[in-house]
């Protein structure tokens, strides 16, 4: 039988039980990366973001883990559940608090659910599927919501009673490309100029681009990188980001291995960044900021400095984040993105489940549409 348990803490587990389970490949899950979110203070319970990871065992053993938070809010998840939140409070509800698996600001595909064995997944999804929601209304919280599952986990949830949604992000696969220039070749003779023509632009300008990996990235890059990344978030939501310097110093020290930096200089000095995350075959693009405006430079230092890197280092896939149509004409393909919710009270589940069905149809004719707009060649 397996049993599921809460924990407040990531700390409550050591990093090497918890990294045998989720594994040290993908980095959202590791350890020190869960770890750095709460020692930071970027996530806690004053954040809207209160740890309560379930860990799954059975007689005794750890057989899975998923992190999961209490939430307060719906800021910093990418699934955006506003209107149903709106929906109760109209109605004299409350949507909050709810129950988020998601790793916290990351929307990035990948592993919710961690397993030791994979042949665990069908008895540990039961388990979670019956006492789960249970443990929700127990808390007061109003749903349970599980985001940027893989499809085949995503799929696996619905008939557990978790409803699927959709969503389109824009992501870059390698076809045997060989180099940049065999990337190119793929693309119409048209759009091809256009992308060659940004890129010119941006060495007319007298930009440099610099790719550091891990611990090659100094201190006074890591403040450079942190200024940026505020000044981002200051231009478009008014305040200084989610995560504190000490995130990244901490990750910089714990996981180098997963940080890949961008740096554009004009001369002598750094004027713009962008960092990744990469595992073994896929390169995730996080955050970018600069100091000064130049024409071209984010896509340059954001996607085509990122699919070199990839094609360099053997890298077959490139997420380089939420939303931005602007992508797909530099050859990142529309693809589906899946979340899986659970929401107490009967009548507002059924019309979530309505609302997910017509959104689905919308997102799967956008998502046709959207590929049209792709600047391959007709025969690709």
């Amino acid at each position: 039988m397996v049993e599921l348990e809460f924990i407040n803490a990531i700390s409550a587990i050591d990093a090497a039980t918890w990294n045998a389970i989720a594994g040290q490949d993908y980095p959202f899950t590791r350890h020190e990366f869960l770890q750095a979110l709460e020692s930071s203070g970027a996530v806690a319970a004053d954040k809207g973001w209160q740890p309560h990871h379930l860990v799954a065992r059975r007689d005794g053993q750890i057989v899975a883990l998923m992190p999961l938070y209490i939430k307060t809010h719906s800021y910093g998840e990418y699934v955006f559940d506003w209107s149903w939140a709106d929906a109760y409070q109209r109605h004299g509800r409350s949507y909050y608090p709810k129950l988020l698996a998601a790793i916290p600001f990351t929307p990035a595909t990948g592993p919710r659910l961690c397993l030791a064995n994979d042949a665990e997944r069908e008895d540990v999804m039961q388990a979670i599927a019956s006492s789960l929601p249970a443990h929700a209304r127990q808390m007061g919280a109003s749903s349970v919501h599980i985001l940027f599952s893989k499809p085949e986990v995503s799929s696996a949830w619905q008939p557990l009673g978790f409803m699927q949604r959709s969503g389109p992000q824009y992501h870059w696969f390698d076809r045997d490309y060989g180099d940049f220039d065999g990337f190119l070749a793929s693309f119409s003779s048209r759009k091809r100029k256009t992308l060659r023509k940004e890129r010119k632009a941006v060495a007319e300008q007298g930009l440099d681009l610099q790719i550091l990996c891990g611990s090659e990235i100094s201190p006074a890059q890591w403040r450079f990188f942190f200024h940026c990344y505020q000044l981002t978030y200051a231009k478009r939501s008014g305040h200084g980001g989610y995560l504190p310097e000490a995130f990244f110093t901490q990750l910089a020290a714990t996981m180098p291995e997963h940080l890949v930096l961008v740096i554009a200089s004009h001369g002598d000095e750094p004027v713009a960044v962008a960092l990744n995350f990469r595992d073994q075959h896929t390169l995730y693009g996080r955050y970018w900021g600069c100091v000064r405006e130049y024409e071209f430079l984010h896509f340059e230092t954001c996607y085509y400095q990122g699919i070199e890197y990839c094609l360099r280092e053997g890298l077959r896939h490139f997420d380089p984040g939420a939303q931005g149509e602007h992508k797909i004409q530099r050859g990142f393909m529309p693809i589906a993105t899946y979340s899986n919710h659970w929401l107490a009270d009967a009548d507002f589940s059924a019309a979530v489940a309505q609302f997910l069905d017509d959104e689905k149809l919308h997102i799967a004719k956008y998502l046709r549409d959207a590929s049209a707009m792709l600047p391959f060649k007709q025969d690709n």
